[in-house]
């Protein structure tokens, strides 16, 4: 059968958009329940794709960190307690979703984290802007129009860091607000368990520990389902850092939440890589 050149260039149109949106997954540390009794059995979710929905799994050798941190300290469970879940009942051996069971102590604030190793990956040019327009990395695709770089190809080296703040028991703890060191994380304010609907959450964001002023930063609730003209998901709040590094999110409604931001900077440190980019998540549920 032959195509006609129409065809191929549909194909390769579709081809360009779905290594972009390939490239594009958030990664969240989400529970079925953010609120936990004390001294019990939960399970966290590596979700890796958007917040609704995981696209495949993340294997241990890129886990660089995982952290746990309550009221009795910080514990580093070990690789081999993670498994896997099935992406389709019929094919036992895809994946989708790392799992990692863990056991409650004594009532506090907890963080779950998770630091990856970076990974290097090359685009052309059009699924280079693309990519940065489906994940809100607005700042850069203006930086490239304004320097003539939108014809560019570009070659990024990116890696993701996860935080989620789970409530066990009654007791609120200080630490909501721990800082793991990451190259990149939020580090809230204020605890929000001691928040509620109709409150601000004031998240600072650091990276390799300083605060970024003018970052852009989206949140959402789960219950938040929005689409731009293009289909795409779109988010209930974008805001930007202030000159201290903190972000101000409404929380507007009740449910599971989510604050991420991508922060992405040309570099030169590597030889043959154009950007260097970490992302950066926060979960957490309001009542």
């Amino acid at each position: 059968m032959r195509l006609t050149r129409r065809t191929l260039l549909t194909l390769a149109l579709l081809t360009v958009g779905i290594v972009a949106t390939a490239r594009a997954h958030d990664m969240f540390l989400k529970l079925e329940s953010f609120y936990l009794e004390p001294n019990s059995s939960a399970v966290v979710s590596l979700v890796n794709g958007t917040f609704d929905l995981s696209e495949n799994t993340i294997t241990r050798d890129r886990m660089t960190d995982v952290s746990i941190v309550s009221p009795e300290g910080v514990r580093h469970p070990p690789m081999s307690v993670w498994r896997d879940t099935a992406a389709h009942h019929w094919d036992p051996d895809s994946v989708d979703t790392a799992l990692l069971p863990f056991d409650t102590g004594r009532s506090g604030t907890y963080v779950i984290a998770l630091s990856t190793s970076p990974t290097v990956f090359t685009l052309e040019d059009t699924a280079f802007n693309s990519y940065l327009v489906h994940d809100g990395v607005l700042d850069v695709l203006e930086d490239r129009k304004a320097n003539g770089k939108m014809g560019d190809d570009a070659t990024e080296r990116y890696s993701k860091h996860v935080k989620a703040l789970v409530q066990v028991g009654g007791t609120r703890s200080a630490e909501f607000s721990h800082e793991l060191g990451y190259p990149a994380e939020f580090v809230p304010l204020q605890n929000p368990y001691d928040l509620g609907v109709g409150d601000n959450l004031e998240v600072k964001f650091l990276r390799a520990g300083q605060p970024v002023a003018n970052q852009l930063v989206y949140a959402s609730s789960e219950r938040y389902h929005g689409h731009d003209d293009a289909g795409g998901h779109t988010v209930s709040v974008t805001t930007r850092t202030n000159g201290q590094g903190v972000a101000t999110i409404p929380l507007s409604e009740g449910g599971r939440w989510f604050i991420r931001t991508i922060h992405m900077v040309e570099t030169t440190a590597e030889p043959d890589v154009d950007y260097e980019s970490n992302w950066a998540t926060l979960t957490f549920e309001i009542r």
